[in-house]
């Protein structure tokens, strides 16, 4: 992403350099909730071409990992469950047939497929969410959000949705060591480590 970024700055005469391009992907993703949305916005790029490069890895499979017993858990789990991810398609389809992972989720709804009004409108847009909700034909109160980024969880939670904060993986992405450190913030129903700890905490939830 960020030698995408880098390019962009480079061709429009933006300075192009680390610091530069971290302050833009990291404010961006801030105020809009993805990257995507503030390079398309303000430096006219094409959103397919964004997700592409972003997503373009030598070995992706080397690169992956999870925890353990997580097919047993996902199938423990009550409950449709739906793969509501920022991602692209071809990259999130990629990371569920490394681990065998399709077979938990009756659907599979990546960042394309976020459309509201015409308009690309991902993770942590409210209309997205409503619109899912009347989808799905289910009220907000027996859903559950399970995410490890909070503007997504606080999104959720002011419609009503249950939500629950995975942080076992954060210190690897992009929120901050400052964020892992914060207490459960009241929008947050549950704080959780791993999908098996979610298990073992769900009757917490009903």
């Amino acid at each position: 992403m960020n030698a995408y970024i880098a390019g962009v700055f480079g061709a429009s005469g933006l300075p192009d350099d680390v610091s530069a391009v971290n302050a833009a992907r990291i404010g961006y993703l801030r105020r809009y909730g993805a990257t995507l949305l503030g390079m398309v916005r303000h430096h006219n790029v094409q959103s397919a071409d964004f997700l592409q490069a972003a997503h373009l890895f030598d070995n992706l499979e080397s690169m992956l990992r999870t925890e353990t017993g997580l097919h047993r858990s996902l199938k423990a789990l009550p409950g449709r469950k739906i793969l509501l991810t920022n991602a692209p398609r071809v990259y999130s389809q990629d990371v569920l047939r490394h681990f065998g992972l399709q077979k938990h989720f009756t659907q599979h709804i990546p960042i394309e497929s976020m459309v509201v009004h015409g308009r690309l409108q991902p993770k942590p847009s409210r209309a997205l969410l409503r619109k899912l909700l009347a989808e799905l034909k289910t009220p907000a109160h027996r859903c559950v959000l399970v995410e490890d980024t909070l503007a997504n969880l606080k999104a959720a939670k002011t419609l009503g949705m249950r939500t629950v904060w995975i942080t076992g993986y954060l210190l690897n992405g992009l929120p901050s060591a400052i964020e892992m450190a914060r207490k459960r913030p009241s929008y947050v129903d549950l704080k959780i480590q791993s999908i098996g700890q979610l298990l073992k905490t769900w009757p917490r939830l009903n």
